[in-house]
């Protein structure tokens, strides 16, 4: 269906292609990045996506997976348009990403204080039992330390990963820094877990477009808006909005609208 959209884009121009609504996959398990209060998917990463491709004059439908591999899998095939994602070798087999980035994001070693973990170097990680979630990636040294040791256990859910640090099942997490820091506050057993200040990675979260999408073509636009959006505060706004709101829905609160 790509050379559809690219005829509709050559004769008709954004505005009668628009009418073609793009599908935005998350995994809303990485609050305040993405999360789900029960009705629909929030945070930073829809917020920005919606207001991105909304200013090129297109309707977004999000569309929820099992996991976070199968939107990486369903982005790559063009099964749906955009993700947001870190930049890899792999990939950039199937995605395109923007240069801008939305977040600048550190990936922390979360631990149990009952069982520390010395991390210096990465090597030192070898003779602990990690924890991943299916599809994350963390840089290609990592990647290849990981595929090389197969120390890590698989999951698709980050409270299951961090519940089983917490029973000391696993001797360590590889996770963003402010995304399990606000998760395991809410943890019976969280204040056992802590992260290592040494960071494993620091890294970009960027909008990762299909290259089967009608959105490959307008890479240059996309750039230019979301550049617009980190540059006036946007992004910054919608990511404090969405920590506040995340704590009022786990303190009871409610989600205000």
């Amino acid at each position: 269906m790509r050379w559809l959209a690219v005829l509709c884009l050559v004769l008709f121009g954004s505005v009668a292609c628009a009418a073609q609504p793009i599908r935005y996959c998350d995994y809303p398990v990485y609050p305040p990045i993405s999360w789900s209060d029960g009705l629909e998917v929030r945070g930073l990463a829809p917020q920005t996506v919606r207001s991105v491709l909304g200013g090129l004059g297109y309707e977004v439908q999000t569309v929820v997976l099992g996991n976070w591999k199968r939107c990486l899998l369903d982005a790559a095939e063009g099964r749906v348009d955009v993700v947001l994602a870190y930049q890899t070798p792999q990939r950039d087999d199937g995605l395109l990403f923007s240069r801008v980035p939305v977040l600048r994001e550190e990936v922390a070693i979360f631990y149990n204080r009952r069982k520390p973990v010395r991390f210096d170097q990465l090597g030192d990680l070898a003779k602990y039992r990690g924890g991943l979630l299916f599809g994350e990636s963390y840089g290609p040294e990592f990647d290849r330390f990981v595929a090389e040791h197969g120390n890590v256990e698989w999951v698709s859910d980050s409270r299951q990963n961090f519940g089983k640090l917490i029973r000391q099942r696993i001797d360590f997490i590889a996770h963003e820094r402010r995304t399990g820091t606000l998760f395991v506050e809410q943890l019976a057993g969280g204040q056992d877990i802590a992260a290592l200040p040494r960071p494993l990675t620091v890294d970009y979260l960027r909008i990762a477009v299909s290259r089967h999408s009608p959105l490959a073509a307008r890479m240059d636009e996309i750039d230019a808006l979301l550049k617009k959006r980190v540059d006036d505060g946007s992004v910054a706004r919608w990511l404090q909005q969405s920590e506040r709101d995340y704590r009022a829905m786990l303190a009871g609160d409610g989600v205000p609208r």
